[in-house]
């Protein structure tokens, strides 16, 4: 029987972690046994005492606490860590806003077998309620709005884009060979042994843009990224900070820079290079802390307040 650990990570959030969980419970599988363990990432809520009081007894449940907010690359790290030390044999790092169809797992597991050396995504929709343009679709469109089927990277200026982001699904990429660059750490499946190799996420990122990391270091090293289109979730899209907020700026400004200087083309470099030196004297305040923090390796959570 193989062993499936599900890692999903609480930040304030807990009937939102619940609903994800109980929507997990509902799935119908054969050949494999799941665990799921809910990382609560230094919550200052009652986040840990409602999740003792639902699933403290629940045998199919760890509740681990990291006392203190690791951001998302730490506080998933520390739940991956707890199940790669009770040798699970894979690993799937799911966000605590989504709700998913009784045979997601069971479809991930069945492509594993036969793409033994990918990382795997599921087809992502929009929850029901949560698109961008909620106007824009029909009533018989909502709930197979496309959120993700794998992401791109924009190689030149190093932004990431969701692949068919706001299309309605009507099959479009159910059978196509897509060349996804990355895949978004909403959801993917990954065995042990590939993260073994390829490291775990780097905890400088702290926020945004880790999944991009881990997944070109994964391509990098000789595996595939794959989507599974029989196997869906929808995604309820909460986020934890606004389009354009200050933690936005922060973290991506600096995270782009990181992730740039690593993996891009020295002409790539020379551009955010330049951008960098622009954005010190034009930026607003936390993108010029974040150019600052860049240039003098203060990672990880860095300045942020």
């Amino acid at each position: 029987m193989t062993k499936i650990a599900l890692i999903i990570l609480n930040w304030k959030q807990p009937q939102l972690t619940i609903d994800t969980v109980e929507s997990i419970f509902k799935t119908k599988n054969r050949g494999l046994s799941y665990h799921i363990f809910i990382v609560d990432n230094g919550s200052p809520d009652d986040s840990i005492a409602k999740f003792n009081a639902k699933y403290g007894k629940n045998k199919k449940v760890t509740i681990l606490n990291t006392g203190s907010n690791l951001g998302y690359a730490g506080g998933n790290n520390f739940g991956l860590k707890a199940a790669i030390k009770q040798k699970f044999d894979y690993l799937l790092v799911a966000n605590n806003d989504i709700l998913v169809a009784p045979d997601f797992l069971q479809k991930l597991f069945d492509a594993s077998k036969k793409f033994p050396n990918s990382i795997l995504t599921p087809k992502i929709y929009f929850a029901p309620g949560f698109e961008y343009h909620k106007n824009r679709y029909s009533k018989d469109e909502i709930g197979k709005v496309i959120w993700a089927v794998g992401s791109r990277m924009d190689w030149k200026n190093i932004y990431g884009t969701n692949i068919a982001i706001d299309e309605v699904d009507h099959g479009q990429y159910d059978n196509v060979d897509l060349n996804i660059d990355f895949i978004s750490g909403c959801c993917f499946l990954v065995s042990t042994k590939i993260l073994k190799e390829i490291g775990l996420f780097d905890e400088r990122y702290y926020l945004y843009m880790e999944d991009a990391d881990l997944t070109t270091r994964a391509k990098k090293a000789g595996y595939e990224l794959r989507l599974v289109p029989e196997s869906v979730i929808w995604h309820c899209n909460s986020g934890s900070s606004n389009p354009g907020s200050s933690l936005q700026d922060y973290f991506i400004s600096r995270n782009r820079m990181l992730f740039g200087f690593s993996y891009a083309s020295l002409r790539t470099k020379f551009a955010l290079f330049r951008e960098s030196i622009k954005f010190l004297f034009t930026g607003s305040e936390w993108r010029k802390t974040a150019i600052k923090d860049f240039y003098l390796g203060h990672f990880g959570k860095g300045s942020w307040k």
